[in-house]
This record gives structure tokens, sequence and C-alpha cells, in this order.
């Protein structure tokens, strides 16, 4: 039972991965930076209503020790979604490409990279836990929006960008790892955050 388990979130993971890669494809495809924001939006609109299980929408609510095995699976997951699209993308040869952003991100100091990415987190977190409860799009959409407009990092939208250009170095995994971190802490410090409000009420 604990075994098919873990075969379904992975499988959640990984199509989770694929609808992130496919916001990417979306988002390079067009010169208008804000409406490729927008339209970037579908993807996690996309993860939410199917129930797909991807790291930043999930990380923040976290509340037992044994949940953490479970975004192990995840991160696996979204990494080989991203990866898939990635390659169907240079396979289909659709003319998207992300050379120059995924230089622009290595480009960054740690330091920058980690804080733009706990702010990416608590964006994410922001989005699910709002669509939750106000069962709003634009709850989702907003967030999505702001990050890429601010220039925030999202660990698995960097994912399929990397993998699209071709960044396989050291230096690309470990910011990956910097960004999954930051995005976790930014999702984690507004979760406790609310709960913390919540309870005052």
């Amino acid at each position: 039972m604990e075994q098919e388990k873990k075969v379904g979130i992975l499988l959640k993971a990984v199509y989770a991965g694929f609808m992130i890669g496919i916001g990417g494809m979306i988002y390079l495809s067009v010169e208008n930076k804000i409406i490729g924001a927008l339209l970037f939006s579908f993807g996690l609109l996309t993860i939410v209503v199917q129930g797909f299980y991807l790291y930043t929408g999930k990380i923040g609510f976290v509340t037992k020790i044994k949940e953490l095995m479970y975004i192990g699976i995840i991160i696996l997951g979204n990494y080989v979604g991203t990866l898939l699209a990635a390659g169907i993308a240079r396979a289909a040869s659709l003319g998207v490409d992300s050379t120059k952003l995924a230089q622009v991100k290595l480009g960054k100091g740690p330091g920058q990279v980690f804080l733009l990415s706990v702010f990416c987190g608590v964006l994410m977190y922001l989005a699910i836990d709002s669509y939750q409860k106000a069962n709003h799009f634009l709850f989702v959409i907003a967030p999505v929006m702001i990050f890429i407009l601010c220039g925030f990092e999202h660990s698995v939208a960097n994912m399929f960008y990397f993998h699209l250009a071709g960044s396989f170095e050291p230096k690309t995994f470990g910011y990956l790892g910097l960004m999954l971190v930051g995005n976790g802490v930014g999702a984690w410090v507004f979760s406790l955050g609310t709960r913390w409000v919540q309870k005052q009420k």
C-alpha cells in the first residue's frame, strides 16, 4: 500500500514538472513578458485543478517529519517531468531557447539566488493557500505573474530552463539545490506565520 502511494506521488509529481515545462515553453515563445507571465500561469492552474504534486505547492504544508520523505519523491518527479518537457521541446524543434535566461540565473550570486528563491516560495505558498480558501483562479495567476516579472527564482521552473539550455554543470545543480531550500524557507515562514495568526483569532 505504501509503495503504491509513493508511485502515485511520483507520477503526479512528473505530471506537475511537465506542466511547469509547458508553462516555460509558453513564456519563452512570446516577446511580451507580461503576456508570457500570464500564460505561464496555465501550468500552475492545471496542477492545482488536477491535483498534481509540485514541490513549491507542497513544501509549505508539510507538518510531519514523515512527509519530508514524500517531498523528496516530489522533487525527483518534478525534475523528471521538466526533463521530459525540455527533451520533447528540443525534439519537436519548437524554436524556444533558454540559454540566455539560464546564463543570467547562473550569473547571480548565491546570496541573491537564495533571497529571490525565498520570495518565490512565499508567493507560491500564498497562491495555493489562498486558492484553497477562496477558490478563485486569480489567487493562482497573480502570484505566478509577480514571481516571473520580479525575477524571483522558482526551482522547478528553473529545472526546465536549465534542461532546455543543456546546462548540467555542478554549479547548475548547486544553484538548484539553493533554490529548493530558498523556496522551502519562504513557504515555511509564511506557513508558520499564517497558522499562528489563525490560532490567535
